[in-house]
Protein backbone atom coordinates (compact mmCIF):
# COMPACT_ATOMS: atom_id res chain seq x y z
CA UNK A 1 0.00 0.00 0.00
CA UNK A 2 1.38 3.41 -0.95
CA UNK A 3 1.89 6.08 1.69
CA UNK A 4 -0.54 8.45 -0.06
CA UNK A 5 -3.20 5.73 -0.14
CA UNK A 6 -2.78 5.23 3.60
CA UNK A 7 -3.25 8.96 4.15
CA UNK A 8 -6.34 8.95 1.97
CA UNK A 9 -7.78 6.02 3.88
CA UNK A 10 -7.23 7.78 7.21
CA UNK A 11 -9.04 10.87 5.90
CA UNK A 12 -11.83 9.02 4.08
CA UNK A 13 -13.93 8.36 7.16
CA UNK A 14 -12.98 11.48 9.10
CA UNK A 15 -15.78 13.90 8.33
CA UNK A 16 -14.68 16.19 11.15
CA UNK A 17 -11.40 16.99 9.38
CA UNK A 18 -11.09 19.99 7.07
CA UNK A 19 -9.13 18.58 4.14
CA UNK A 20 -7.80 22.01 3.18
CA UNK A 21 -6.57 22.97 6.64
CA UNK A 22 -5.56 19.66 8.19
CA UNK A 23 -2.00 18.98 9.30
CA UNK A 24 -2.52 15.30 8.45
CA UNK A 25 -0.36 14.73 5.39
CA UNK A 26 2.88 13.22 4.14
CA UNK A 27 5.28 15.57 5.93
CA UNK A 28 8.41 14.44 4.11
CA UNK A 29 9.33 11.60 1.80
CA UNK A 30 7.81 9.99 -1.28
CA UNK A 31 3.99 9.79 -1.15
CA UNK A 32 4.14 6.98 -3.74
CA UNK A 33 6.40 4.83 -1.60
CA UNK A 34 5.19 1.28 -1.06
CA UNK A 35 4.66 0.65 2.63
CA UNK A 36 4.90 -2.77 4.20
CA UNK A 37 6.28 -1.85 7.61
CA UNK A 38 5.33 1.24 9.61
CA UNK A 39 6.70 2.50 12.91
CA UNK A 40 4.19 4.47 15.01
CA UNK A 41 5.35 7.01 17.58
CA UNK A 42 3.70 9.93 19.37
CA UNK A 43 6.43 12.30 18.17
CA UNK A 44 8.89 11.88 15.32
CA UNK A 45 11.86 13.06 17.35
CA UNK A 46 15.41 12.01 16.51
CA UNK A 47 15.05 8.83 18.59
CA UNK A 48 12.02 7.69 16.61
CA UNK A 49 13.50 8.69 13.25
CA UNK A 50 16.75 6.86 13.96
CA UNK A 51 14.82 3.79 15.14
CA UNK A 52 12.77 3.81 11.95
CA UNK A 53 15.88 4.13 9.80
CA UNK A 54 17.82 1.46 11.70
CA UNK A 55 14.85 -0.89 11.62
CA UNK A 56 14.40 -0.39 7.87
CA UNK A 57 10.81 0.75 8.22
CA UNK A 58 9.18 2.22 5.13
CA UNK A 59 7.06 4.74 6.99
CA UNK A 60 7.04 6.57 10.31
CA UNK A 61 3.53 7.49 11.47
CA UNK A 62 3.61 10.36 13.95
CA UNK A 63 0.95 12.23 15.88
CA UNK A 64 2.96 15.38 16.63
CA UNK A 65 5.26 17.43 14.37
CA UNK A 66 8.62 16.37 12.99
CA UNK A 67 10.07 19.88 12.72
CA UNK A 68 8.64 21.56 15.86
CA UNK A 69 5.98 23.64 14.15
CA UNK A 70 2.33 22.66 13.83
CA UNK A 71 1.68 23.57 10.19
CA UNK A 72 3.59 23.63 6.89
CA UNK A 73 6.62 22.05 8.48
CA UNK A 74 9.07 21.74 5.58
CA UNK A 75 8.05 25.12 4.15
CA UNK A 76 8.61 26.70 7.56
CA UNK A 77 12.09 25.28 8.17
CA UNK A 78 13.16 26.50 4.75
CA UNK A 79 12.63 30.07 5.99
CA UNK A 80 15.04 29.66 8.92
CA UNK A 81 18.60 30.96 8.83
CA UNK A 82 20.88 28.07 7.94
CA UNK A 83 23.37 28.88 10.72
CA UNK A 84 20.74 29.32 13.46
CA UNK A 85 20.33 26.55 16.06
CA UNK A 86 16.91 25.67 14.64
CA UNK A 87 18.15 25.80 11.08
CA UNK A 88 21.14 23.55 11.75
CA UNK A 89 19.23 20.82 13.59
CA UNK A 90 16.40 20.93 11.04
CA UNK A 91 18.88 20.46 8.21
CA UNK A 92 20.53 17.55 10.01
CA UNK A 93 17.21 15.85 10.66
CA UNK A 94 15.94 16.47 7.14
CA UNK A 95 19.12 15.02 5.61
CA UNK A 96 18.85 11.86 7.70
CA UNK A 97 15.24 11.32 6.63
CA UNK A 98 15.82 12.07 2.95
CA UNK A 99 19.05 10.05 2.68
CA UNK A 100 17.34 7.02 4.22
CA UNK A 101 14.28 7.15 1.96
CA UNK A 102 11.97 7.15 4.97
CA UNK A 103 8.53 8.74 4.58
CA UNK A 104 6.73 10.40 7.49
CA UNK A 105 2.93 10.51 7.70
CA UNK A 106 1.27 12.67 10.31
CA UNK A 107 -2.00 11.42 11.79
CA UNK A 108 -3.15 14.13 14.18
CA UNK A 109 -6.56 15.60 13.35
CA UNK A 110 -7.98 12.24 12.35
CA UNK A 111 -6.82 10.46 15.46
CA UNK A 112 -7.82 13.19 17.89
CA UNK A 113 -11.43 12.80 16.79
CA UNK A 114 -11.73 9.12 15.83
CA UNK A 115 -14.89 8.02 17.68
CA UNK A 116 -14.51 5.43 20.45
CA UNK A 117 -10.86 4.62 19.72
CA UNK A 118 -9.09 7.94 19.19
CA UNK A 119 -6.91 9.87 21.60
CA UNK A 120 -9.43 10.94 24.31
CA UNK A 121 -11.24 7.60 24.39
CA UNK A 122 -7.95 5.70 24.67
CA UNK A 123 -6.83 8.01 27.48
CA UNK A 124 -10.06 7.41 29.41
CA UNK A 125 -9.70 3.64 29.13
CA UNK A 126 -6.06 3.83 30.16
CA UNK A 127 -7.08 5.72 33.30
CA UNK A 128 -9.80 3.17 34.05
CA UNK A 129 -12.64 5.69 33.69
CA UNK A 130 -14.68 3.56 31.30
CA UNK A 131 -15.71 3.37 27.67
CA UNK A 132 -18.63 5.78 27.49
CA UNK A 133 -18.42 9.45 28.48
CA UNK A 134 -21.35 10.98 30.32
CA UNK A 135 -20.90 14.29 28.47
CA UNK A 136 -19.04 15.21 25.27
CA UNK A 137 -17.66 18.68 24.70
CA UNK A 138 -17.54 20.35 21.26
CA UNK A 139 -15.96 18.04 18.72
CA UNK A 140 -15.79 15.27 21.35
CA UNK A 141 -12.23 16.27 22.29
CA UNK A 142 -13.12 17.09 25.91
CA UNK A 143 -15.13 14.47 27.76
CA UNK A 144 -16.71 13.91 31.18
CA UNK A 145 -16.75 10.59 32.99
CA UNK A 146 -18.78 10.04 36.15
CA UNK A 147 -17.32 7.89 38.92
CA UNK A 148 -18.25 7.14 42.56
CA UNK A 149 -17.19 10.08 44.79
CA UNK A 150 -13.55 10.02 45.84
CA UNK A 151 -11.19 12.57 47.33
CA UNK A 152 -9.11 14.62 44.93
CA UNK A 153 -5.85 13.20 46.29
CA UNK A 154 -7.11 9.63 46.00
CA UNK A 155 -8.08 10.23 42.38
CA UNK A 156 -4.66 11.77 41.76
CA UNK A 157 -2.99 8.69 43.26
CA UNK A 158 -5.00 6.45 40.95
CA UNK A 159 -4.01 8.56 37.96
CA UNK A 160 -0.34 8.46 39.01
CA UNK A 161 -0.44 4.67 39.28
CA UNK A 162 -1.47 4.58 35.63
CA UNK A 163 0.84 7.30 34.34
CA UNK A 164 3.82 5.64 36.04
CA UNK A 165 3.51 2.93 33.38
CA UNK A 166 4.55 5.43 30.71
CA UNK A 167 7.20 7.24 32.74
CA UNK A 168 5.36 9.79 34.88
CA UNK A 169 5.19 8.37 38.44
CA UNK A 170 3.84 11.56 40.04
CA UNK A 171 1.21 14.03 38.87
CA UNK A 172 0.58 17.68 39.69
CA UNK A 173 -2.49 18.42 41.83
CA UNK A 174 -4.13 21.79 42.47
CA UNK A 175 -6.96 22.08 44.97
CA UNK A 176 -8.10 20.75 48.34
CA UNK A 177 -6.90 17.15 48.57
CA UNK A 178 -9.92 16.21 50.72
CA UNK A 179 -12.44 17.61 48.26
CA UNK A 180 -14.84 14.92 47.01
CA UNK A 181 -14.96 14.69 43.23
CA UNK A 182 -17.00 12.46 40.93
CA UNK A 183 -17.46 14.25 37.60
CA UNK A 184 -14.09 13.93 35.88
CA UNK A 185 -13.13 15.93 32.82
CA UNK A 186 -10.42 14.57 30.55
CA UNK A 187 -8.75 15.94 27.47
CA UNK A 188 -5.38 15.86 25.76
CA UNK A 189 -3.12 18.32 24.02
CA UNK A 190 -4.64 21.78 23.79
CA UNK A 191 -8.12 20.29 24.11
CA UNK A 192 -8.36 20.39 27.91
CA UNK A 193 -9.57 23.80 28.95
CA UNK A 194 -10.68 23.83 32.61
CA UNK A 195 -13.32 26.47 31.99
CA UNK A 196 -15.03 24.28 29.37
CA UNK A 197 -14.87 21.35 31.78
CA UNK A 198 -16.69 23.49 34.34
CA UNK A 199 -19.39 24.24 31.75
CA UNK A 200 -19.70 20.48 31.23
CA UNK A 201 -20.46 20.04 34.94
CA UNK A 202 -17.08 18.60 35.93
CA UNK A 203 -15.76 19.12 39.46
CA UNK A 204 -12.21 18.03 38.54
CA UNK A 205 -10.19 18.23 35.33
CA UNK A 206 -7.35 15.95 34.29
CA UNK A 207 -5.45 18.25 31.95
CA UNK A 208 -2.03 18.20 30.32
CA UNK A 209 0.75 20.76 30.17
CA UNK A 210 0.10 21.69 26.54
CA UNK A 211 -1.93 24.88 26.81
CA UNK A 212 -2.55 24.93 30.57
CA UNK A 213 -0.64 27.56 32.53
CA UNK A 214 -0.71 28.20 36.26
CA UNK A 215 -1.01 31.97 35.94
CA UNK A 216 -3.93 31.80 33.50
CA UNK A 217 -6.61 29.12 33.06
CA UNK A 218 -5.45 26.95 35.96
CA UNK A 219 -5.48 29.90 38.36
CA UNK A 220 -8.95 30.83 37.14
CA UNK A 221 -10.09 27.29 37.91
CA UNK A 222 -8.47 27.42 41.35
CA UNK A 223 -10.28 30.65 42.18
CA UNK A 224 -13.54 28.97 41.13
CA UNK A 225 -12.89 25.97 43.39
CA UNK A 226 -12.40 23.61 40.45
CA UNK A 227 -9.79 20.88 41.11
CA UNK A 228 -6.96 20.19 38.66
CA UNK A 229 -4.75 17.17 38.00
CA UNK A 230 -2.06 17.92 35.42
CA UNK A 231 0.09 15.45 33.48
CA UNK A 232 2.53 15.65 30.59
CA UNK A 233 1.23 15.90 27.02
CA UNK A 234 3.11 12.79 25.93
CA UNK A 235 1.80 10.80 28.88
CA UNK A 236 -1.80 11.58 28.02
CA UNK A 237 -1.52 10.43 24.40
CA UNK A 238 0.60 7.27 24.61
CA UNK A 239 -2.42 5.00 24.93
CA UNK A 240 -3.78 6.56 21.77
CA UNK A 241 -0.64 5.56 19.90
CA UNK A 242 -1.06 1.95 21.00
CA UNK A 243 -4.61 2.11 19.66
CA UNK A 244 -3.34 3.60 16.39
CA UNK A 245 -0.95 0.67 15.90
CA UNK A 246 -3.86 -1.74 16.41
CA UNK A 247 -6.01 0.23 13.96
CA UNK A 248 -3.39 0.17 11.21
CA UNK A 249 -2.85 -3.56 11.62
CA UNK A 250 -6.59 -4.20 11.41
CA UNK A 251 -7.53 -1.80 8.60
CA UNK A 252 -4.53 -1.50 6.23
CA UNK A 253 -3.99 -4.81 4.37
CA UNK A 254 -0.36 -5.60 3.70
CA UNK A 255 0.97 -3.10 6.26
CA UNK A 256 2.44 -4.21 9.57
CA UNK A 257 2.72 -1.51 12.22
CA UNK A 258 4.85 -1.51 15.35
CA UNK A 259 4.86 0.85 18.33
CA UNK A 260 7.84 2.99 19.31
CA UNK A 261 7.04 4.20 22.85
CA UNK A 262 7.54 7.83 23.75
CA UNK A 263 5.70 8.37 27.02
CA UNK A 264 6.44 11.27 29.34
CA UNK A 265 8.71 13.93 27.84
CA UNK A 266 10.72 14.44 31.02
CA UNK A 267 12.19 12.55 33.97
CA UNK A 268 11.42 13.41 37.58
CA UNK A 269 14.53 13.78 39.74
CA UNK A 270 14.45 14.31 43.50
CA UNK A 271 12.14 13.33 46.31
CA UNK A 272 8.61 12.55 45.24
Amino acid sequence: MKAAVMLGQFLAGAGWVDREATVDRIIIGDPEKDVQRALVSWMSDFRAVRAAVAGRFDLLVTHEPTFWTHRNEVQTIETWEADSPQGQIAAEKRKLIEDSGLAILRCHDVWDGMPEIGIPWSWARFLGLGDTPAVLGPGSYQQRYDIPPVTLDELARRVAEKTAIVGEPAVQVVGDGDQLVSRVGIGTGCYCNPQLFQQMGCDVSIVCDDGNWYWENIQCAVDAGHAIIRVNHGTSEEAGMVALVRYINEHFPGVRAEHFPHGCCFRIVGRV
